[in-house]
């Protein structure tokens, strides 16, 4: 069962980058109601165009509605702020500065390195 489940949380999450294959198979399955009834060049068969005029529409307003929604997703989504700037307060008395920012990190000064000689062994059979 968590198989099948994981099976079809799968396919949904990739059903939008399949959407351009179900267009081509569409138009591999209807070919010749395409290139009798739907296409653009049907009066001009020098062109040999077959119908691919109207696959190539489709695909691309396939294109330009997937680029409108992740435009719009992207713009609507909410800006969540993770790291706040630190605040660092001053007091003033007469000329000078008492307090100056205080600087939240150090340095290591004692660089550990890991023995070569155990990690760099063949293994024991």
């Amino acid at each position: 069962m968590r198989s099948f489940i994981a099976y079809i949380l799968l396919f949904s999450i990739m059903l939008p980058t399949l959407s351009p294959w179900g267009t081509i198979a569409y138009f591999k399955i209807n070919r010749d109601y395409i290139a009798r009834v739907l296409c653009e060049n049907r009066q001009r068969p020098e062109l040999k165009c077959n119908g691919k005029c109207y696959l190539a529409k489709k695909l691309k307003e396939q294109e330009d509605k997937t680029d409108k929604e992740t435009s719009e997703r992207v713009h609507n989504t909410p800006v969540i702020q993770l790291f706040a700037a630190s605040v660092t307060s001053y007091i003033f008395c007469a000329p000078a500065i008492i307090r100056a920012p205080r600087q939240n990190f150090f340095y290591l000064l004692h660089f550990y390195s890991a023995p070569a000689a155990k990690l760099l062994r063949p293994p024991k059979r």
